[in-house]
């Protein structure tokens, strides 16, 4: 269950009882994908909003445990008191596997083939598809001057990315990335495709059964929604 903690002075970011989980994150697919995972796993975490846009994330008391300035980020407090910083989405979400998915619902046993598939695909994304979309929604929407040349290039590899998530769907044959059930390998890469879905997705079958599978798990969608996005 998600408790948010709205600022660095509200009262209850001082009296969280050891052991909690403390999300710093906002709405976008980076941090959707943590989420995602924090309401599978069913656990109770608190969530302190960050405000990209205003350059919350740059400001000294953020990258004394986040010196990249971006989101999100994860403190986990044990049993002892003792605090562990994560940042990168990926490796928040590894964490939380290895410590709370001890049934390997969403992952796989260390050392297994599918364990190591499963990296290949979080890295797919964390290295291809996360920066291409990315960077095809900044020249698309929000850069100051539009420049066609790049927004032609990152459309068209992101396309050639969704091709290759095709092509792997298609040669599993189980609905999933990796294995016979959903993992970090389609985690990662959901919210990446589920948030401003391009027109062209309608080219990929089965990419499109994979995301609105996906979309239809419970607590995928709340977790879409932590913390809520802001009206664009």
């Amino acid at each position: 269950m998600v408790h948010y903690i709205l600022s660095e002075n509200d009262p209850r970011a001082a009296g969280l009882e050891a052991p909690y989980i403390k999300l710093y994150t906002a709405a976008t697919p980076n941090g959707f994908k943590v989420t995602i995972l924090l309401e599978l796993l069913k656990l109770d975490y608190y969530v302190r909003p960050i405000d990209i846009m205003s350059g919350e994330c740059k400001q000294d008391w953020y990258l004394k445990f986040n010196p990249n300035g971006r989101i999100p980020s994860l403190t986990y407090v044990d049993e002892n008191g003792e605090a562990i910083h994560i940042n990168e989405s990926a490796a928040i979400m590894m964490f939380l596997a290895d410590k709370f998915d001890k049934d390997f619902k969403y992952s796989f046993p260390h050392g297994s083939t599918e364990y190591y598939e499963m990296l290949e695909w979080v890295f797919f994304q964390m290295a291809g598809l996360g920066p291409m979309k990315g960077q095809y929604h900044w020249f698309s929407f929000y850069a100051p001057q539009k420049d066609e040349f790049a927004i032609e290039r990152y459309h068209k590899e992101t396309l050639r990315l969704l091709g290759v998530l095709e092509e792997r769907l298609e040669r599993t044959k189980t609905g999933y990335l990796v294995g016979d059930h959903l993992s970090l390998a389609d985690i990662v890469s959901f919210p990446w495709i589920h948030l401003k879905r391009l027109q062209e997705l309608e080219n990929y079958p089965r990419l499109s059964q994979w995301l609105d599978n996906i979309s239809k798990i419970p607590g995928v969608e709340a977790a879409c929604q932590i913390p809520k996005p802001k009206a664009s």
